[in-house]
Formats: C-alpha cells, structure tokens, sequence
C-alpha cells in the first residue's frame, strides 16, 4: 500500500514540475497535452516501471548507472514527444524522421556505449541498448510504413534483448541479486510496461492532432550565397522512411558483369601483360626439380591458414537463407520468412542472429562464439562442428541434435521442452529452462558426455556418469 502511495505522489511532482516548465498554463498548449490520460499513464510508467530499473542501478554503479540514465533520458524524450503530437499536424515521412531525431539522438548514445572495448558488464550494456529500439514504436504511420503494429513491435524489440538479459540470470544467479533484480525489472519495463501502455492508448500507432501546427518548420528562404555551408549529414537513423532503391540502379555485379563486358565489344585481352621467355619456370635457373632439406623443413613448419569466403547473407532460390562468415555482426535478423524456408549458418564467429519467424529447419555450421535466437522451428534445429555457440527457442522445436560441437548454451521456452534433444560427440553442453513462476529463476542442466559401459545378463548397459564433486 505504502509503494503504491509513493508511486502515485511521484508521478504527481512529474506531472506538477512539467506544467511549472511550461509556465502553469493548464488551459491551451503543453498544459493540456500534460493533463492528457495518456500522459498522465506514461508518466505512471516511468515511475512505477523505470523507477525499479533505476533503483537497482543505483545499488550497482559503474556502467550500469550509466546505461540506465541514458534509458531514463530515451523514455523522457518519448514524452516529449507524446505531447507534441498531441498539438501538430501529422509531418510526411522526409519531416517524421527529423520530428524523431531527439529521441533517436539518445537510442545511438546508448548504442555507442556497447562498441569499443568490451565491458565487464557487456551483456547489460547491449540488453539496456537494445531494448530502447522498443521505443521506435512512435513511429509507426499506417500498415503501409514496413512496421509491425505498435504492441507487436514492442514485443518483437525486446526478444532482441532478452538473448543478454538472460545471460545475465545466468552469470549474477548465484553471484550478485542486484544485478538479477535489475535485468527483471529492465524486462517488466517493456513486458508487461510499454506493451499494456501502446496497448491501452495506442494500438493502432500515435494519434496526431488535426488543427495543431505543423510538426517540423520548413525553412522559409533559400540560404544566401554568403551563408555558410549547411553541416555534414547525420549519422544513419533508426527511423528510416526511405524507399529502397530501385535494383535497376544498382550496379551490375557478378556474373552479369563480365557478360555485359564481353559484349561491350573491348579486346577481351585488352590490358593483359605478355609473358617473356625469362619468365617461363622452364627457363629459370631457380626453378628445378630438387628440393633442398632447408626449404622442405620450411614447408612443413609452416602452419597451414584457413581460407574463408566472403560473406553471405541472402535468400538462394527462395527457399534457403544463407548466412555465411559473418564476423562481429550483432544485429544480423531475417524477419521475412515461413515454415517452407530453411536457415543454414556457416562459417561465422562473434555474432548474433535473430529469426523471428518460424522457419522449417536450421543448421549452425562451423561456429565459433555465435549467438543465435529464432522463434520456432517445424523439423529441427541442428548444431554441428561448432565451438562457444548459444541457442535460444522462443517457441516450438520436435528436434536439437548437436553433433562434435564444444560447449554450446541452450535455451528452451515452454513450448519447446516437450521437444527431443540428441547429441553425439559434444562437451560442455547446457540446457537452461524457464522457472514455473513469471519470477522463478531459469534452471540449468548440463547434460551428460560421458558413460559407463557394463555387461549384464547378456548385453550392455550404458548410463551415464555423475560427478559428485567430491
């Protein structure tokens, strides 16, 4: 009873030190928009919700904190911007991005705090980072815009980020509550939070006012010659309105290259060198058949290197995504899929992939410290030949088999524990299962690589062996 009073007495100071700002004006301008429901209930989300984030930030300091305030500081410009729609006209799609660009300003402020040296607290710092894209849902304009709907695009952000918030359960369970309280209270902020809100106020986007003024100034004259040059263009947004390019404008690669140059009507041999008889290795003196014990040695010892292609990230006969060596990519996502469609990963190292669609089958290849989360699977999902691998199922999957893989994460929803797991030739494989409470803490189990082997009544038995570390 007690919080709740204080939760409501701080959402009223909110609302008290927002109308001060704006002069007390409680009739016409900001004052109204600051006394609208859906204010009022946005800053009862920022109190209640954000407020517990804040509070186990404090207890834990350091980068923590700071990726925290900047969090607080995204939600502050999402309220901004709440009550300006709520007194202007609904911009075009070149004036929504600029109308945006505050609260993508702190979205990449957050973004920066993941690159660079790696923290010791990554996984909160890329968790807090990534579930700020949740608040992309203001601009949503229509069916039309390449969105999901508001409340599924909240849902959507935050599976993006759950992959390190459960990377944090598991490292701090058994080491340090603070910081499980915080990575729970950062996952209610959204879910149930933002959600319930966009649900309860703005399911079906934002709502812009048909007789306020306009969202962004145009700028009334053209720049003098005397005037100085205009500033270099902004980083990339995470509001982008812009149509892709038309693919008769790319240029030409691959195979259709070298066909439009053979038929161009060039030499073909323009531009080769000639070869002269010096440098025919039938005529040089260096070059015979024997093989001297210095330069055999030398061959040996050298170690062999590994050749990668280049990488790959497309649909092959729209049937098959192909992701292939990708290095260092944590933010790769195939979002348009369906179940006739397979996922085959080869070949990456250091980054992570979202599937948010429910796909036939999906095969991880040669891995080494990938993170790869998908949202079901009709047939199986299949780990191989890979090192330092994590796997998380947000929905269904029959089959996981792994096979001569070392260490491999595994992390299963509800639906998929009904699911069967098959390994061979595989160590260090962890399976964590969620809690029966919303609360409960996710349950690890390391599943067995090695077995005992007896002779009994005329055939083997195979159990496996337990440590009991003693």
């Amino acid at each position: 009873m007690e919080e709740k009073l204080v939760q409501r007495l701080e959402s009223a100071v909110m609302r008290l030190e927002a109308l001060s700002a704006t002069g007390g004006s409680v009739g016409t301008g900001d004052g109204t928009a600051v006394l609208d429901p859906s204010i009022i209930a946005f800053d009862d989300l920022r109190s209640q919700f954000l407020g517990k984030v804040s509070s186990a930030a404090e207890k834990i300091g350091g980068h923590v904190l700071d990726i925290t305030k900047i969090v607080e500081a995204a939600f502050a410009a999402q309220r901004e911007l709440l009550i300006k729609i709520k007194e202007s006209k609904k911009p075009d799609n070149s004036s929504l991005a600029e109308f945006l660009k505050p609260l993508n300003d702190v979205i990449v402020k957050a973004t920066k705090m993941t690159e660079g040296r790696r923290s010791d607290y990554f996984n909160q710092l890329k968790s807090a980072a990534d579930s700020l894209s949740a608040l992309a849902w203001i601009a949503y304009t229509g069916k039309d815009c390449g969105m999901p709907m508001p409340i599924a695009y909240v849902e959507e952000s935050w599976q993006m980020a759950e992959f390190y918030s459960n990377k944090i359960l598991v490292e701090f369970k058994n080491k340090d509550p603070n910081h499980v309280e915080w990575a729970k209270a950062l996952k209610e902020l959204y879910l149930p939070g933002l959600r319930d809100y966009v649900k309860n106020h703005y399911p079906l986007g934002p709502v812009w006012s048909s007789t306020g003024k306009t969202a962004v100034s145009a700028p009334s004259k053209a720049p003098s010659p005397s005037a100085p040059a205009p500033p270099a263009p902004p980083p990339s947004s995470l509001f982008s309105f812009e149509s892709p390019q038309a693919s008769s404008s790319r240029p030409t690669k691959g195979m259709s290259a070298v066909f439009d140059e053979i038929n161009s009507g060039k030499p073909v041999t323009s531009g080769l060198r000639k070869v002269t008889d010096d440098m025919k290795t039938k005529n040089r003196a260096e070059r015979t058949g024997v093989v001297n014990a210095g330069e055999k040695e030398a061959r040996v010892s050298s170690p062999s290197v590994s050749k990668t292609g280049p990488p790959k990230f497309e649909l092959q006969m729209g049937r098959k995504w192909v992701v292939e060596n990708q290095v260092g990519e944590k933010n790769l996502v195939i979002d348009d899929c369906d179940t006739k469609q397979s996922v085959y990963v080869y070949g990456c190292k250091g980054s992570v992939l979202q599937i948010k669609g429910k796909v036939n089958n999906i095969t991880i290849d040669k891995c080494t410290k990938m993170g790869v989360v998908f949202a079901g699977v009709v047939a199986a999902c299949e780990v191989v030949n890979c090192n330092g691998v994590e796997v998380q199922c947000q929905g269904s999957a029959p089959t996981i088999s792994i096979d001569n893989t070392n260490g491999c994460q595994l992390y299963l929803n509800k639906d998929s524990l009904d699911g069967s797991i098959t390994t061979a030739k595989s160590s260090e494989i962890n399976v964590l299962v969620p809690g029966d409470g919303p609360d409960d803490d996710w349950g690890e189990h390391a599943l067995p690589q090695q077995y005992a082997h007896e002779y009994k009544d005329g055939r083997f038995v195979t159990t496996p062996v337990s440590h009991s570390g003693a």
